[in-house]
């Protein structure tokens, strides 16, 4: 959904933070931006290339939303540490803090593991995995310094299945869930460490979002023919949208409970909402139980103590405990 021209945004959850999004210029980034600032938040969006795109992206931003959102653009290379260290700094200077991080940005470039070259492993690696633990990185210390943060790593249901002809991209995505969780205990580690981390203290969170096929860009190099077979073995028979799993992720940062330091894997899948049928074909993880808890055709806040993110008539299932999040300190 799109704001009306100069509308204030459509919740305050997020108001007065600040949250970098690298990648954010365009498909799933582009929509994690705008839905956080539907929230109120002030958004940093990273981008490699294209200037003139990225300025007409935070003018867009800045006129859809009044009450206080600002949108800056970013220009660098999150396979280039020196980059990544600059841009962290950026925002910081320019917003005056770094509430979240979201490690959107990524690549693919796919072959056999025979063919495959070193280069398009290396080139895959470098900006998917080693992109966010740099961004991670510098990102850290602002929020330890802090006692807050919030950091949302962008990896893929390939990073737990593997794929035929992407052993880079999914060895990627599946070292993003490892980050994700060693991340998280590190950081509970030295907040702990700093005498930060007590029964009431704001916390630092890391997760991971495992999106499957998402309608972006990165879609356009795959035929139509192979496009057509994935889609038919998706249950609710369309692929995801960029916005679906934007409210996934904005929820992470933007829901208020008490405090604690987690790191959960967020993963999602589609199926059609049957309130009334005896054969659901929930996830494993996901009990019915949990689905009660939430109100069909409800907002999506209203089922986030559930783990659930809707968008009628599809349900987006995330394997997750319901588990609450810390509030951000102001």
């Amino acid at each position: 959904m799109t704001a009306a021209h100069g509308a204030p945004p459509a919740g305050d959850k997020l108001s007065g933070r600040v949250a970098l999004v690298t990648g954010g210029t365009r498909g799933i980034g582009a929509a994690i931006c705008a839905s956080l600032a539907g929230q109120g938040a002030s958004v940093a969006a990273g981008y490699s290339g294209d200037s003139e795109r990225a300025a007409m992206f935070a003018k867009d931003i800045t006129e859809q939303y009044a009450g206080g959102v600002r949108a800056t653009v970013h220009q660098g290379n999150v396979a280039n540490p020196e980059d990544c260290e600059r841009v962290v700094q950026e925002v910081i200077d320019q917003h005056g803090r770094l509430d979240i991080l979201v490690n959107n940005a990524g690549v693919t470039h796919d072959n056999l593991t025979l063919n495959l070259t070193t280069g398009e492993w290396e080139k895959v690696l470098a900006v998917n995995l080693s992109g966010a633990f740099h961004m991670s990185q510098g990102a850290l210390r602002h929020m330890l310094e802090r006692g807050t943060g919030r950091i949302i790593n962008i990896s893929s249901i390939v990073g737990e299945t593997g794929n035929v002809g992407q052993a880079n991209y999914a060895a990627s995505k599946a070292g993003l869930i490892g980050l994700t969780k060693t991340l998280a205990r590190e950081s509970s580690f030295l907040l702990a460490k700093a005498g930060k981390l007590t029964d009431d203290s704001i916390g630092l969170t890391v997760n991971a979002v495992t999106p499957g096929l998402v309608a972006t860009e990165m879609l356009e190099h795959i035929p139509q023919k192979v496009l057509d077979r994935l889609v038919s073995q998706i249950p609710c028979g369309r692929l995801g949208r960029a916005e679906e799993i934007a409210r996934v992720v904005h929820f992470l940062p933007a829901h208020q409970a008490v405090s604690r330091s987690i790191s959960k894997v967020w993963r999602l899948a589609a199926y059609r909402w049957l309130p009334n049928s005896t054969t659901l074909p929930w996830s494993s993880k996901v009990t019915r139980s949990m689905v009660s808890k939430a109100a069909p055709r409800g907002s999506f806040s209203s089922l986030a103590s559930a783990g659930l993110a809707v968008r009628a008539p599809i349900v987006w299932v995330a394997e997750c405990r319901v588990m609450p999040w810390p509030r951000m300190r102001s």
